[in-house]
């Protein structure tokens, strides 16, 4: 009997469970080899190179994941939700996203840094437009412009990413508290963004579970 996989469909499935890998190993060690990973992941060295001919190209793949999960948050958003609410889910999902590649922070590439700002690039272009928004309702503080408040906001939730990650903030709902810490930077008041907080958390809950239904087979 032959596989009805396509070249191409086990093609990326290696590739996908190359990078599943990548990502456990190098959140282990962030100095995991190439030749270590592609051992943990079960292939051959020509088949990891096949995909990733560097280390760089296997970040990159890293965080090109970690886009695409942004991504589809960005696109499953309600319009006619309070702006509040799309703001503590789009909060919860950079934190989720944030916390499942939090490797990221530990590796040591001089360039990284700059590679993650250009993949957040739609993320403050978003953020910025229903920033202003809430701005323009009086919902948020119009005490900065949006632009800027969107990276201020972006910054908060990657120092609290690594101080979850130095374990000096041990929060146990840590993407609720994150959504509700930036509400109250935008003017929110704290017991409303609490509220408003933790329904933004049921709303992604309730998505990614449809999501995972749908990729079952």
């Amino acid at each position: 009997m032959t596989s009805s996989a396509t070249p191409g469909a086990r093609a990326q499935a290696n590739r996908k469970r190359i990078l599943d890998v990548a990502a456990a190993e190098l959140a282990r060690n962030p100095a995991a080899s190439m030749e270590e990973i592609a051992s943990a992941a079960g292939v051959v060295r020509r088949t990891l190179y096949g995909h990733f001919p560097t280390r760089e190209a296997l970040i990159d793949g890293l965080l090109d994941l970690a886009s695409d999960d942004i991504a589809r948050t960005l696109r499953s958003l309600d319009p006619d939700e309070p702006v509040t609410v799309t703001s503590a889910r789009c909060t919860i999902a950079l934190w989720r996203v944030g916390d499942k590649y939090r490797l990221l922070f530990k590796l040591t590439e001089t360039n990284l840094s700059a590679r993650i700002e250009e993949r957040l690039a739609p993320v403050h272009e978003h953020g910025a437009a229903m920033l202003r928004h809430g701005q323009q309702l009086g919902v948020y503080s119009d005490h900065l412009p949006a632009e800027a408040l969107s990276r201020a906001l972006a910054g908060l939730v990657l120092a609290l990413l690594e101080a979850r990650t130095d374990g000096t903030w041990t929060e146990a709902d840590p993407d609720v508290a994150a959504a509700r810490a930036c509400l109250v930077a935008l003017g929110v008041p704290p017991d409303s963004a609490g509220e408003i907080a933790a329904l933004a958390a049921g709303l992604e809950n309730a998505h990614s579970s449809a999501q995972h239904a749908g990729a079952a087979p």
